[in-house]
């Protein structure tokens, strides 16, 4: 916990004013987090904290890089790391996470530990597929491929003539639907 220690800030006797910390970690951080999703990175994070009366704003400026294994050929790779990201800590009489950006915590809490949040912006900052650059562009190209594949469909189906449309639905029916269709000519 030596190395999560560094993300305490003390909050107790703070005027109501702006405090900004610089932050910086490795590998060491995401091993003392218990977390298997990073295992190496380095980063540098920039936390504004303004304090009021009933609440605390931190904003949370990280940039750096991590490792990631490619979900397609398991190589490892770099991962740029660029987050901008806030949360807000209102004073009350218990600890409570009322939405992903806004918690309640005990107005009697002397240090606060900013090591989770720093951890979860990164996280929520990294692909969800994650291939590694090089098959980024391949990715993008069967993209882009399959978008003209739809487009080529779309185009072929607007260019039918309306009463071809109508003569091929009709022939296509399914079977099952036939009676129901029956039925609906009895009403009409």
């Amino acid at each position: 916990m030596k190395e999560l220690s560094k993300y305490n800030i003390d909050i107790y006797g703070l005027e109501d004013k702006q405090y900004d910390y610089d932050m910086e970690s490795g590998d060491a951080f995401f091993e003392e987090l218990e977390q298997d999703l990073i295992e190496h990175g380095h980063f540098k994070t920039h936390v504004v904290l303004k304090k009021s009366a009933t609440m605390i704003q931190l904003h949370f400026h990280t940039e750096g890089s991590v490792e990631l294994l490619c979900d397609r050929t398991l190589e490892p790779f770099e991962e740029p790391v660029d987050s901008n990201e806030r949360i807000i800590l209102k004073f009350g009489d218990h600890n409570e996470e009322l939405t992903d950006e806004i918690e309640i915590i005990n107005r009697n809490t002397n240090r606060i530990n900013v090591a989770k949040y720093i951890f979860e912006f990164i996280a929520l900052s990294l692909p969800v597929k994650k291939l590694h650059p090089s098959l980024r562009e391949e990715a993008h190209d069967e993209e882009d491929l399959e978008d003209d594949h739809e487009v080529i469909l779309v185009y072929s189906s607007e260019d039918q003539d309306e009463g071809e449309g109508n003569s091929d639905s009709e022939e296509k029916i399914d079977p099952r639907w036939e009676a129901l269709k029956k039925l609906k000519g009895n009403q009409e």
